[in-house]
């Protein structure tokens, strides 16, 4: 079996092709079956963010080298990828990188562990991730390979999280989004705050709002129920998402996080809001990917947009305490890498062990009736039993004399060193006479 990863993220496509790639939540059973289908996969699990979208496989047996690049399965999914989104596969190329064996082990726990994220150590990473891999096994596309690889992957991530600082003094898009205002509005008290989305980002920004001052919020959603129960604890008012419109000319900060595929907030709407405010400024962070506020509204004088892509600059400020931490969580990745691959190593010793053992079993099965047949048959008992031993012996040998033949005349005289580790045989040069 092999393990590969192939995506795109925040360090390689900006927010316009990270918004083409992303998949519907509702739609990812479906995807996955689709990826599980190729001949080039067993099993699989997508991860899909507004910073990220990856997806892990397993290849089937004897289809994946452990030190051979893994160009056919990434030029299988990427074409697949690039059908499904409809994006020319060029374009598509440029954003991808395909990772195989340890380098794809060694990524999967870095991003669970938040340190692939845009916010370094940032936490929901880590919840995605889990959730990405519940909806796989609930499709039926997680099997022993990847199985083995995200329980290992989720304890690293544990471990990163009890064992460093990396989670102190908490960082993350949704705190940057507020900071972002905070340095736009001198007094954010006086300031009313639409949040479009009721999920856990706009969970965050809700609770960094209100601990800067924010008192009037007004949350947004595809379902009041949701909006409701989120705005009763910050005191908050919940409308539909089809509400905007109207809620829309009393709000000077706007940020929105939904997983709507299409966007939410038009330049129209925002015009006809910007009228009944005089002009009056609007701040707005769009963190979703793909958008949920049409590009086109940067476009309007009194509006200042800003996207995910954006936020870069305050983030890499406020990272720099979690550098140390990171180079701690650096060493467990390479700790449950070395781990996951010993065990993977420790699991190929068993089933050429099994194999061998069968191949054994057969080759004495095989003699023994011959031997029975002819004890039956009454012929004599000890000349049967060194018959029996010396075909026994001779098939045995048949094959392994054949290849180290061969190796010995090819000087591949490690194949030599190995049968006499393997067989713990005396050097002849160092025996005693």
């Amino acid at each position: 079996m092999g393990i590969w990863a192939l995506g795109v993220n925040h360090k390689t496509a900006p927010v316009s092709v990270r918004e083409r790639v992303a998949f519907d939540p509702v739609s990812m059973p479906q995807v996955l079956n689709q990826v599980q289908q190729l001949e080039q996969v067993s099993e699989v699990v997508i991860l899909s963010t507004c910073n990220r979208t990856e997806i892990y496989c397993s290849s089937p047996d004897g289809q994946t080298e452990p030190d051979q690049p893994v160009a056919l399965q990434q030029a299988a999914l990427s074409q697949w990828l690039a059908d499904h989104h409809q994006i020319d596969p060029q374009e598509l190329n440029d954003s991808l990188y395909c990772l195989g064996q340890d380098k794809a082990v060694q990524h999967t726990m870095r991003v669970a562990s938040g340190l692939d994220s845009l916010v370094l150590g940032e936490p929901q990473i880590l919840g995605q991730m889990k959730s990405a891999y519940a909806v796989a096994q609930e499709a039926g596309t997680v099997g022993s390979e990847l199985g083995r690889l995200f329980r290992q992957t989720f304890s690293i991530a544990k471990r990163v999280r009890t064992d460093t600082a990396i989670g102190e003094n908490p960082v993350s898009v949704a705190f940057a989004a507020v900071r972002m205002a905070q340095h736009i509005f001198a007094d954010l008290s006086r300031s009313h705050a639409l949040l479009i989305g009721a999920g856990e980002t706009i969970e965050l920004v809700a609770r960094h709002l209100h601990q800067a001052g924010v008192s009037q919020m007004t949350l947004a959603n595809r379902t009041l129920a949701r909006a409701q129960n989120l705005a009763q604890e910050f005191h908050a008012d919940a409308v539909l998402l089809e509400d905007i419109p109207t809620v829309l000319p009393q709000a000077d900060i706007i940020i929105s996080s939904t997983a709507s595929p299409l966007p939410i907030l038009g330049k129209g709407a925002v015009e006809k809001a910007l009228k009944k405010r005089r002009h009056k400024p609007m701040f707005m962070v769009d963190i979703a990917v793909p958008r949920d506020i049409e590009e086109e509204v940067a476009e309007l004088a009194d509006v200042y947009l800003y996207t995910v892509d954006d936020l870069r600059g305050i983030i890499e400020e406020n990272v720099r305490s979690r550098e140390d931490a990171a180079r701690q969580a650096e060493d467990l990745i390479l700790s449950g890498v070395e781990h996951y691959m010993r065990e993977l190593k420790a699991l190929d010793a068993v089933s050429t062990l099994t194999d061998l053992r069968g191949h054994v079993d057969d080759v004495k099965e095989e003699q023994l009736q011959k031997a029975l047949k002819q004890l039956n048959n009454g012929a004599d008992a000890e000349k049967v039993l060194r018959q029996f031993a010396h075909t026994f012996s001779n098939k045995l040998l048949h094959a392994p004399t054949k290849t180290l033949r061969k190796a010995g005349a090819e000087g591949r005289l490690e194949a030599l060193d190995w049968t006499r580790e393997l067989f713990q045989l005396n050097n002849p040069s160092s025996s005693d006479h």
